[in-house]
């Protein structure tokens, strides 16, 4: 295997764009597979050719001209000729066959150099392809490809690959192709997977990937995009595999390091932790006592604890990490907890403040409060305070890892919606204790499903909150057209009346000219003045902290009866006197993202509901993706059952977030379609580490390379 070598001198614009994709070595050349093939093995004929086929055919050109209205383009008008049915140009000898002339076809082009046109010359027999656009005036193509007209038709199907500004598809094919070669010369496709580990149905590696850079003409293009023919199968497995491979080699490696023994000793057995839970006012759920013993159990130990709390949304995952602090807390070290945004930091820190504060100064600790919005003066005290390790508990925002924060003796990271973060921070976070790796605690409130669990979260353990608190809310959720605006205004004037209070969600701050949404502070105006006598609050990211503070206040205290917001509220915000949910255009959310906004309210006891407001749009009707998601939220609130349907929706994206830095670590595998692979890796994997471990490290750095990284966040 070998890396593609740039010379010292500057690199042009497609060499930065192939390094902006990640293709730096001849490997990822290789492995730079077609999103999509066109087939240029034949020609058709125009005269059956319906709109929007995509046809390539023989024509002469009858007439080419510049015109500037409405803009600058080339006009060429072609027509096709045909060879009585033949399906190939005729030869010199054969021309007494002879030609005849079909139907006509106008070619636009708004971009074109005088080479084009030249190529274009009234007079010129060319060969075209292109997506046939029927009209009053005829048949057009938009942009054709051009090749010569006597040129050999190809005997393969022709790869398109996704490439980048700067970076023209010739450029891409050329260097894709050159890396290919050059990596089946040098064996970089040779087989690391054991004969005996290989089903029947493989192709051989190499087979397979040169048959999807070239599949031969006749085969299934339908097979080939939708990933099912059996050379995607053969790169399914292999991918699989090395993330298998890749994520328990990284278990093992962590299982060797050292973190600290939070066993709660010091100062008495689990004192704080005990305390804790005679002052909650409430008791555990026996999913919550369960989970609590996983953490007890794994902290206590000298190897690190790299775990995933996930749990529904209001299935009490705060009071599971307030008892994990503690039990570090009682074992003498530090414990810090980061959350995304500061209202989600500011409401555990006043939960956790709450709790734990009055306890925490019997010892003489203190709980800390590092964000970017804090006054110098009052940032320097915290900073001290955890420094000296007067600070048992530390809570903030990124602030947190910024490098002038140093800890006396961290023992525990707590990490909150650990799907918003980047590798990058969790990394600068672990590297805050030097000597000792810390234990990690990751929560979501987005249910990971099974498959995702066994591939992407493979690497570290689960612990599942599949229980909700008692007194929690049924909430009932509406479905209705944005044409029913004035019932649900009404709707809110009703729950005013009752003491209660309400969130109006909209999807953007401004306005945009792409998208037709209503934004947040025009709704806020709108509702103000459809609202008279009623406080209506606005929300959004781009206020001041300062007055993004005072408007939660406001909703919290019970002083603002409505509150316009963008997501901003969409994890952790807790009013349980709200009732009623409005999420506005709800068909451009995500299925999780609706599903933590609806679990906003149903928080206290007064009987709520979500209201789910689409917008059918220019065309007049929601798309399929759109529909599948509103009827998804409709039949279920178990958000466990809402995960799995998003991950056959949209895919993984939505858990990982930056897990994975924006570099998906599964380019080919489908973790719909593709359960039985992945069984087949998971089997695999620690058979290939412990009997053949230099076949292992080959075939994780084929298939990763420097991704290898994101598995040590």
């Amino acid at each position: 295997m070998t890396n593609s070598s740039y010379a010292s001198k500057p690199l042009s614009a497609p060499q930065k764009a192939l390094r902006k994709m990640g293709l730096l070595r001849d490997i990822d050349l290789g492995l730079h597979l077609p999103m999509r093939y066109e087939d240029e093995t034949h020609w058709a004929s125009l005269d059956q050719a319906r709109d929007a086929d995509s046809v390539q055919f023989l024509a002469v050109v009858k007439s080419s001209e510049v015109v500037f209205k409405p803009r600058r383009q080339l006009i060429v008008q072609v027509q096709e000729i045909k060879f009585n049915g033949l399906v190939k140009v005729p030869s010199p000898n054969e021309n007494e066959l002879g030609e005849t002339l079909g139907d006509f076809c106008t070619l636009r082009f708004f971009n074109f150099y005088p080479s084009l046109q030249k190529s274009l010359a009234v007079g010129k027999k060319v060969r075209l392809r292109g997506e046939i656009k029927g009209g009053m005036l005829g048949k057009t193509m938009m942009h054709p490809s051009i090749h010569a007209f006597d040129d050999v038709l190809p005997t393969t199907l022709t790869p398109v690959y996704s490439t980048t500004a700067g970076l023209p598809q010739s450029y891409l094919k050329r260097a894709v192709m050159t890396g290919l070669d050059r990596c089946i010369r040098l064996g970089a496709f040779q087989e690391t997977i054991p004969t005996e580990y290989q089903s029947e149905s493989m192709w051989p590696l190499v087979k397979a990937v040169q048959f999807l850079h070239a599949p031969t003409a006749g085969v299934s293009i339908a097979q080939l995009e939708d990933k099912t023919h059996p050379a995607w199968q053969r790169l399914k497995a292999e991918e699989l595999l090395a993330q298998q491979i890749s994520q328990l080699r990284a278990k093992r490696e962590r299982q060797s390091l050292m973190a600290p023994n939070l066993s709660g000793e010091v100062g008495g057995v689990n004192c704080l932790t005990k305390e804790l839970l005679q002052i909650l006012p409430f008791q555990l759920t026996n999913a919550q006592s369960r989970v609590v013993s996983e953490i007890t159990r794994d902290i206590a130990k000298t190897t690190p604890m790299y775990r995933l709390l996930q749990g529904d949304v209001g299935s009490g995952k705060t009071v599971v990490a307030a008892l994990a602090a503690t039990q570090c807390i009682d074992s003498g070290y530090q414990c810090v907890l980061m959350a995304p945004t500061e209202i989600l930091a500011e409401q555990h820190f006043k939960k956790l403040v709450d709790w734990l504060a009055p306890l925490l100064e019997k010892k003489n600790l203190l709980v800390a409060w590092l964000s970017g919005s804090q006054k110098k003066k009052e940032r320097q005290k915290m900073l001290e305070i955890t420094q000296d390790g007067q600070a048992a508990l530390v809570i903030g925002t990124h602030a947190v890892i910024q490098d002038q924060v140093k800890f006396r003796s961290l023992g525990l990271v707590l990490i909150d919606e650990q799907h918003r973060f980047g590798v990058a921070q969790r990394l600068a976070l672990k590297a805050k204790l030097q000597d000792q790796e810390p234990h990690l605690l990751m929560m979501s409130a987005t249910p990971i499903p099974r498959t995702l669990a066994m591939s992407y979260y493979a690497d570290l353990d689960v612990s599942t909150l599949d229980e909700l608190p008692p007194g929690r809310t049924p909430v009932v959720t509406k479905v209705i057209s944005d044409q029913r605006r004035d019932e649900v205004v009404t709707r809110i004037k009703a729950q005013i009346s009752l003491g209660r209070q309400v969130y109006w969600v909209c999807p953007l701050i401004e306005d945009s000219e792409a998208l037709d949404l209503v934004n947040a502070t025009q709704t806020h105006q709108l509702l103000s003045e459809s609202l008279p006598g009623i406080n209506v609050g606005l929300l959004h990211s781009k206020m001041p902290t300062a007055d993004k503070k005072d408007v939660m206040q406001q909703f919290t205290d019970g002083k603002t009866g409505v509150l316009v917001s963008t997501t901003v509220i969409e994890v952790g915000v807790d009013v349980p006197n709200a009732s009623l949910m409005v999420i506005e255009h709800a068909e451009r959310f995500g299925l999780s993202q609706l599903h933590q906004l609806r679990g906003r309210v149903g928080r206290g006891a007064a009987a709520s509901a979500c209201v789910l407001m689409y917008s059918l749009g220019e065309h007049g009707r929601l798309g399929e993706t759109a529909r599948e998601r509103l009827k998804a939220m409709a039949q279920t609130q178990d958000g466990f059952e809402i995960a799995r349907r998003d991950l056959e929706i949209r895919g993984p994206g939505e858990f990982l977030g930056s897990r994975q830095s924006g570099a998906a670590m599964l380019r080919f595998a489908d973790l719909s379609t593709d359960q039985e692979w992945l069984d087949w890796a998971q089997d695999l994997a620690p058979k290939m580490l412990d009997s053949y471990p230099v076949q292992a490290q080959e075939h994780v750095a084929r298939w990763l390379g420097h991704k290898l990284e994101y598995l040590k966040a």
